[in-house]
């Protein structure tokens, strides 16, 4: 792992839960994902996930979608997602910024463009969950050699892939924590439990899981098997909320008192 990988120093010195929020780039719109950023990091998030909206995602479940729809409606990309960084930057943004997108468009700009681009504008790391693992190789060599973290994934169906993924995985593991797609859940079950501690025990660095995280109770319920959580549905689900009407309080302190209740102690 890279010697300037900000991702794992980060994870590694987070007290328990690790928080990873995860953001949709541009909804509402660009300037309020900016303030959201900053608002997640004076709420305690450690790392933040900047999600690049993308017309057919295969790991988004509804309420990612509809988040994703509206950013592209207003005309939300690849490149104008990255740009959004140093904006987060220049307002005061510190704690590392993973850009999570899926592979098409990547690959209209070009592996290596996409990552100097993102190594430019302050960025972290990426994250590509419809990438293979087998072919993520040339991607994670080079974003390596850019001081950037490839963040791996492991879900239940990796299954005898979960040691070898594990051994590459930089910055901090990110274990989904059941088959299908990204949403919020009552409950896990308990074979849940039992796949994040395997993958725990498969890797030295940070584990964090994500897919379903909505309320302190499966944040209380996690503590002694993961190391941290990401969280992303059930924030956009609140910008949904909060930015589709008028309420009394501020949009960005009833987001910021719904983060609280999952992570405060």
């Amino acid at each position: 792992m890279s010697e300037n990988n900000r991702v794992l120093e980060a994870a590694q010195n987070a007290p328990y839960p690790l928080f990873i929020p995860f953001i949709t780039a541009g909804d509402p719109n660009p300037e309020v994902t900016v303030d959201l950023a900053l608002m997640l990091q004076e709420a305690g998030a450690h790392i933040i996930e900047l999600g690049v909206p993308y017309s057919d995602p295969l790991a988004d479940g509804p309420i990612i979608q509809r988040s994703a729809q509206r950013a592209l409606a207003q005309g939300m990309s690849l490149s104008k997602a990255i740009d959004l960084v140093p904006k987060m930057r220049e307002k005061g943004l510190t704690i590392p910024v993973i850009i999570f997108t899926y592979y098409n468009p990547v690959l209209q700009l070009g592996e290596e463009t996409f990552l100097q681009r993102v190594r430019e504008s302050k960025a972290d790391g990426v994250l590509i969950p419809d990438l293979p693992f087998e072919e993520s190789e040339s991607l994670a060599s080079q974003a390596k050699s850019l001081g950037l973290a490839n963040i791996s994934l492991v879900a239940p169906t990796s299954d005898k892939r979960i040691d070898e993924i594990a051994s590459r995985a930089e910055g901090f593991l990110y274990c989904v924590s059941s088959t299908g797609v990204t949403g919020v859940r009552d409950h896990f079950p308990p074979e849940a439990y039992t796949f994040i501690k395997r993958v725990k025990e498969s890797t030295a660095i940070p584990v964090a899981v994500g897919f379903g995280i909505s309320k302190r109770a499966h944040v209380e319920s996690l503590k002694g098997v993961a190391d941290g959580v990401i969280v992303g549905s059930a924030i956009m689900k609140k910008v949904e909320e909060v930015y589709g009407k008028n309420a009394g309080e501020s949009e960005l302190d009833q987001i910021k008192a719904f983060v609280s209740s999952l992570i405060s102690s």
